[in-house]
């Protein structure tokens, strides 16, 4: 089963600002002891933007259900979604289960905007308040697998079984395993003629509480805060509607995203929705823990999943799912950015190196003054430490600028592997630091030493970085190494990791947009969240 055939249509990707762009509300999940702490949260639901707020009633102490119920009611400053979730569906309430639905039954009376109400239990509830219940009530009946997510047919049995009781909305939340369990949610969410809410539960399921808004969800869950979450993998309300731009998601928004594992503590999610959101872009960025490429991208094919970022360890993997391959990304071996043409195919591009690349230009021509046409690279002594996939990329990156390379790296075999595919020189670590055959040089540490927490060493002694007029480190934690500190105090420019990290966010966005890179918001914002 794939995305691809999903009636998914590309319109306009400019987006007027702050429009709503969907209908799937954002539904705080609201647990506490006491009936006044619950209207406490329901209240801090409102001001961090929820639509409703799900009342977990199996949470309360001492519950007197016609008092609070009709307190609950009463008071809420949002409408209200009531769950009396039992042990037996994943909940915390073990008592009586006729006292149970009994509450649920008053909850319709009493004024609810919508009911929980288990598949297990449906038809015996319905027909317990037949007539019984408010006019506006509507009744959700759920079903939560906490093994797996089913088959595409599966689910549509579930679905067709849960419409079958009277319901009035569907909800199906499964569990994912892969990334690419949430494909069989949205397919049958799509597709649905009843009001759904479809939701794969787990940190591989986040897609499906994001995305609800592009496939027609009915609602999504949106936590308080980082640690008051009802199911596993729930995102907080902040980063739906700050991070993620919840609102602005509609049925043609292009998916991007950076795929790696682990991802949680990437940040490119911040940079590129904030990019997207300041120029108007109809584009989402999510992280995106994938355990096997192939298998996420034959899954997710729809026209509408457009643009990836690659990092540790599917660098090499997302190089194999290409249709092309920029040649420089081909020679070494790895891609960091991916794009879905509109004929489908996949390019593969490798835009470390020209981050990197990037970076060194600016702080030649900042401290030299080197008229923009033409690379301030192109003859000078390139000297890279380390061969690994950074060491190859700036290999390349400087060759294809004109520089003269050398390579220095632990191991001579790997310097001389590398240096004659750039037609360079290759010395040892331990030779570099009697290498001065001219002043002047240029220098790119690409090996790890000097990154947290053996913040105290460097890959080359002060005294042998007189001989370079600029030196980069690609290491980012910490963003002054010691290497770069010495450089600078020997009268050497210096640039720093994270200018490579930006320069190729800078190519990726455009890449992805076809419009320019707002810099000065990436750069605000990656300074914000490191």
């Amino acid at each position: 089963m794939t995305l691809g055939s999903a009636p998914l249509t590309t319109a306009d990707l400019r987006i007027v600002d702050g429009a709503r762009r969907n209908s799937t509300l954002m539904c705080a999940p609201v647990m506490a002891e006491s009936v006044d702490q619950m209207l406490v949260k329901m209240r801090m639901a409102k001001e961090l933007g929820a639509d409703l707020v799900e009342v977990r009633l199996d949470f309360l102490k001492n519950f007197s259900p016609r008092q609070d119920l009709g307190v609950l009611i009463k008071q809420a400053p949002l409408p209200t979604l009531f769950t009396f979730r039992p042990t037996w569906e994943g909940g915390q309430y073990n008592g009586d289960e006729s006292k149970r639905q009994e509450a649920l039954r008053l909850a319709t009376e009493l004024g609810a905007d919508y009911v929980d109400v288990e598949l297990k239990v449906a038809h015996d509830f319905f027909n317990s308040i037949q007539g019984k219940k408010s006019g506006k009530v509507k009744i959700i009946v759920s079903s939560h697998n906490y093994e797996n997510t089913p088959s595409v047919e599966e689910i549509g049995d579930l679905v067709a079984r849960i419409q079958a009781t009277g319901a009035d909305i569907v909800k199906v939340a499964t569990t994912a395993l892969d990334i690419t369990d949430n494909a069989r949610i949205f397919q049958v969410v799509v597709h649905s003629n009843v009001p759904m809410i479809g939701l794969a539960m787990g940190e591989r399921g986040l897609l499906s509480r994001i995305l609800a808004a592009k496939f027609g969800g009915f609602l999504t869950f949106g936590a308080l805060n980082g640690e008051a979450v009802s199911a596993p993998g729930q995102p907080s309300i902040k980063d739906l509607l700050d991070l993620y731009n919840f609102r602005q998601i509609g049925a043609d928004t292009k998916v991007h995203g950076v795929i790696g594992k682990p991802i949680g503590h990437s940040k490119s999610p911040h940079l590129y929705n904030a990019a997207f959101k300041s120029v108007g872009f109809n584009g989402i960025y999510l992280p995106l823990l994938v355990d096997n490429v192939a298998k996420y991208i034959s899954t997710y094919s729809s026209p509408d999943f457009v643009g990836y970022s690659y990092t540790i360890p599917h660098k090499e993997d997302g190089l194999r799912c290409c249709d092309e391959v920029d040649p420089i990304a081909k020679a070494i071996g790895a891609i960091s950015c991916m794009i879905r043409r509109p004929d489908g195919k996949l390019m593969g591009y490798n835009v470390d190196y020209l981050g990197a690349i990037a970076a060194i230009e600016e702080g030649l021509r900042a401290s030299n003054g080197t008229p923009a046409s033409g690379s301030p690279l192109a003859g000078k002594l390139f000297v890279v430490m380390g061969a690994g996939g950074a060491g190859k990329a700036l290999a390349y990156g400087g060759y294809e600028k004109g520089a003269r390379v050398v390579v220095a790296n632990r191991t001579y075999e790997k310097a001389k592997e590398l240096a004659s595919k750039v037609g360079g020189q290759a010395i040892t670590l331990a030779e570099l630091k009697d290498f001065h055959p001219e002043e002047g040089m240029i220098l790119a540490n690409t090996t790890s030493v000097g990154m947290k927490p053996r913040i105290d060493d460097t890959p080359l002694s002060k005294e042998a970085l007189k001989h370079y007029s600029l030196v980069f480190d690609a290491i980012y934690t910490p963003k002054l190494t010691r290497l770069l500190r010495e450089a600078q105090e020997s009268g050497a420019t210096i640039v720093y990791g994270t200018e490579m990290f930006i320069n190729q966010a800078f190519v990726q966005f455009e890449r992805f947009t076809g419009l320019p890179a707002p810099k000065q918001l990436i750069r605000d914002v990656l300074a914000r969240n490191t």
